[in-house]
């Protein structure tokens, strides 16, 4: 048996390996997905005036720190039973949907787009965002800076600080959006409509026109039949702000919807021994193991995931780039991993739509913010749906609001079991027998991994108690292993 290992994986947020092992003949005999990493913020939250957690549990992440943002100040409303003015929720969703189209062009131009754009198997030192600028032209590269650094003004404006905002608070938002303002934010939406049309326009140039890549896309290696779960409006629409989660089965029929507040209904946690993660799956269906299909309670949360749970999408261009894809790809549900590439530029185009319909609403520079709380229930669950997945947020508190419980599935987390599984296809499908592993086979590896866009510095978590464990002791003189003891390995 030998191991061929990835550490560490490649453009992503956080900290990861994958362990592949290869018995004689040549063959993928198991893949192993681990983060070496614990961040704890359940725990250390314990303890805290709950008001702050909106504060504290953004540090989870500087590359979504909104969604945590979001979610938590959610979650507060819960604790403290109010909800917010009309206008504090605009502007909350204002903020989330610009966040949101930044955040998909940062995955598409610089972790993901290499792959395609320069290409699977290119030099590793051009395989980057500035091998994708010499690819698509430097006035791209500066459409998606420029891009970039608008959507983190707009989030800014309104939640004082382009990362880890602070705008949420029980009942509301912190402040009003002035005219000026407003009148930015329109500018600024409009740009990222505009963009959004030429990131589905490279996408159609590059990937689609290659017939490879479609190939690739398509490819059983790259394939796994699972159930798939979103956010939805009251039409089963497309939302990232707030809604019922949907749970849609393998075939495309509608499983589970219900509200947040009752998410430890319907899903539990499953824990193996090497990894600091969990792996949620769906109490309706069990835990099976890493397999797919109807019979197994693995779930996806992500971009093609939320489109294979809905109907639709709530706004026009967004709809028919959405009728274009599954039309493209066969119809409904999408099985295809990769293909969640497309779908995170649908909702790109989606976000950057809602963006604008928000700052164009004349009751977004009303200053009715906030509603102010006036007792407390002890009890709150905010959920959004972040770019990587459906993000929970669950606090408990005494009856000063001193918080005695937290639990977070993070976007992540749901595809935890998903992405072991797509890392074991994915090797399985492009390593035979008696060809040579090379660096453009690992990397092919990885994109089923970064399809999913994780971000394991949110989604490290273990029950306490269990944290894995390996001491090694070695003679000071000749460095031979005296000793060595395994904990939860």
């Amino acid at each position: 048996m030998r191991k061929v290992s990835i550490d560490p994986i490649t453009r992503l947020e956080g900290h990861g390996k994958i362990e592949i092992f290869v018995n004689d003949a040549g063959e993928v005999a198991n893949v192993y997905f681990q983060v070496p990493e614990l961040r704890g913020f359940e725990r250390f939250c314990v303890g805290r005036p709950v008001e702050e957690l909106a504060r504290i549990t953004p540090r989870i992440c500087g590359v979504c720190p909104e969604a945590h943002h979001m979610a938590s100040t959610k979650a507060i409303d819960g604790v403290f039973g109010v909800e917010p003015t009309p206008t504090g929720r605009m502007l909350r969703e204002l903020l989330y949907s610009a966040f949101f189209a930044g955040d998909h062009t940062t995955h598409f131009f610089v972790l993901s787009g290499p792959d395609f754009v320069v290409g699977p198997t290119a030099d590793p030192a051009e395989r980057n965002i500035l091998g994708v600028i010499a690819k698509v032209g430097m006035e791209i590269g500066g459409a998606v800076i420029k891009m970039r650094a608008e959507a983190n003004e707009l989030v800014s404006l309104i939640g004082g600080k382009a990362i880890h905002p602070v705008c949420g608070l029980p009942g509301g938002v912190s402040k009003p959006l002035s005219a000026e303002e407003r009148d930015r934010a329109v500018e600024i939406a409009k740009g990222q409509v505009e963009f959004a049309k030429v990131a589905l326009q490279i996408f159609d140039d590059v990937v689609l026109a290659n017939a490879d890549y479609v190939d690739l896309i398509k490819s059983d290696a790259f394939t796994h039949e699972t159930y798939y779960m979103g956010t939805v409006d009251e039409s089963n629409k497309v939302n990232f702000y707030d809604g019922k989660i949907r749970v849609v089965d393998p075939a495309g029929k509608e499983f589970l919807k219900f509200e947040a507040k009752d998410y430890l209904s319907h899903l539990a946690e499953h824990v193996e021994p090497y990894s600091y993660l969990v792996y949620p799956y769906l109490k309706g269906v069990g835990w099976k193991g890493f397999v797919d299909g109807k019979d197994s309670g693995v779930y996806r949360a992500s971009p093609l995931s939320r489109l294979n749970a809905a109907d639709g999408m709530a706004t026009p261009l967004a709809q028919a780039e959405y009728e274009r894809m599954y039309a493209t790809l066969g119809g409904k549900p999408v099985h295809a991993t990769l293909a969640t590439h497309w779908a995170r530029l649908v909702e790109l185009m989606y976000a950057a739509e809602r963006t604008l319909d928000l700052a164009q609403d004349p009751e977004i520079v009303n200053p009715d913010v906030r509603n102010i709380p006036t007792g407390i229930v002890g009890e709150g669950v905010g959920c959004v749906e972040a770019p990587r997945g459906t993000l929970y947020h669950h606090y408990k508190t005494d009856d000063k609001g001193i918080v005695t419980h937290v639990n977070l599935i993070v976007g992540t987390t749901n595809n935890n079991a998903a992405i072991s599984m797509s890392l074991k296809k994915a090797a399985m499908g492009l390593i035979k027998g008696g060809t040579e592993i090379s660096e453009g086979t690992l990397n092919m590896i990885e994109m089923a991994f970064r399809a999913y866009d994780p971000c394991f510095g949110c989604a490290t978590h273990t029950l306490p108690g269990e944290m894995p464990l390996e001491v090694t002791v070695k003679s000071e003189r000749t460095r031979e292993v005296i000793t060595s003891v395994k904990r939860f390995m």
